[in-house]
């Protein structure tokens, strides 16, 4: 980044420079970003499990020649 440019960010409807945070700050902030990162990943998981879970439901149901219903357990 030249020094014309600064690391804002928002929070609370508040701009802030993150090079005027502290040490603890900036830690608080890469936990924030990091853990959105973690959701975001588990969300696509769950939706790969269902998915999988929901088609291997359905190839049961055919194999043991029962009509396929949409699966809620």
């Amino acid at each position: 980044m030249s020094k014309n440019e600064k690391n804002l960010i928002t929070v609370n409807d508040i701009e802030y420079n993150v090079d005027d945070f502290t040490d603890e700050q900036k830690i608080m902030l890469n936990h924030v970003n990091d853990l959105g990162r973690k959701l975001d990943n588990a969300r696509f998981n769950l939706d790969q499990l269902s998915i999988g879970r929901e088609a291997f439901i359905k190839h049961l149901s055919v194999s043991l020649g029962a009509p396929v219903e949409e699966a809620d357990a």
